[in-house]
């Protein structure tokens, strides 16, 4: 009961907190892995389901099987999401087409989810690199990785769509880097905006930071903002945490609950300024 009480009282602080201060600057809301706690992650019927609820903006994952074909899936394990076992990058495609999710769907390929995108208007989509275990990803699998990923992704992207690629690897975003200039990134980390990311973020030359809400403040957020970054800001699996970073003045936040979001904001908040 005291956790209950703990976010509500939160929950109102940050309402008011958004009143007094004024909230103008937008925030685009992207339903991460197509929203992980509504329905079955990364599967196209969970991507369907935010489409058709509004959303424009995508988070989903990318690994790559043993024969080279990339699979839309966050962990290396199958075991959490599917009927499989074992390492992904272990498996051929024809032996991944073969299982289901344990929510009874099929397991999605990029370029599944890439037809399914490549007619929408007005899209952002992060792809995030999953490349670990490093001991997965060697340099030359690494290569090939990153070169399919990128050339797969830029050949169906709608003219209008924003698409970034994303990851807590540098070697995958130094690599894309150096031989994709132009290409849009950014650095997700498990530490919070704060001096020493937003320097990393410079250092390495990348404009986008994805950090995590705790321990970050207002003031860190502008100051990256002052630096040139663009911040999004994790975790987004309840009202609380929209609200929070919402406060703490973040560009771009992923949700694991893009419907009902979508509906307490509609409800509860329409003045927050939120691009879908």
């Amino acid at each position: 009961m005291k956790t209950h009480r703990l976010s509500f009282t939160l929950l109102v602080a940050l309402f008011i907190s958004l009143q007094l201060f004024g909230q103008t600057q937008e925030i685009r809301l992207f339903s991460h892995r197509g929203g992980r706690m509504e329905n079955d992650e990364n599967t196209l019927k969970a991507f369907k389901a935010s489409y058709d609820a509004g959303y424009r903006g995508f988070e989903t994952d990318i690994r790559m099987t043993k024969d080279g074909e990339l699979v839309i899936t966050h962990d290396s394990s199958l075991e959490r999401t599917t009927n499989g076992k074992g390492v992904v990058e272990d498996h051929t495609k024809t032996e991944i087409m073969q299982l289901q999710t344990k929510q009874g769907n099929k397991m999605m390929f990029l370029d599944e989810l890439l037809v399914f995108l490549q007619d929408k208007k007005g899209l952002y989509v992060e792809f995030e690199m999953k490349t670990s275990p490093v001991s997965l990803y060697p340099e030359d699998r690494l290569k090939e990785y990153c070169d399919k990923l990128y050339k797969k992704v830029m050949e169906k992207r709608p003219s209008d769509a924003l698409y970034v690629f994303t990851s807590s690897d540098y070697r995958a975003l130094r690599y894309l880097q150096s031989h994709y200039p132009g290409v849009d990134l950014l650095l997700i980390t498990s530490k919070p905006c704060n001096a020493e990311t937003i320097a990393l973020c410079r250092t390495v030359g990348i404009n986008r930071l994805g950090a995590t809400m705790n321990g970050t403040s207002r003031e860190s957020v502008q100051k990256a903002h002052k630096e040139g970054i663009i911040v999004s800001l994790w975790p987004g699996k309840s009202v609380e945490d929209f609200m929070l970073g919402a406060y703490l003045g973040c560009d771009y936040m992923c949700t694991d609950i893009p419907i009902q979001l979508k509906k307490w904001i509609a409800a509860k908040a329409p003045w927050i300024n939120v691009k879908y």
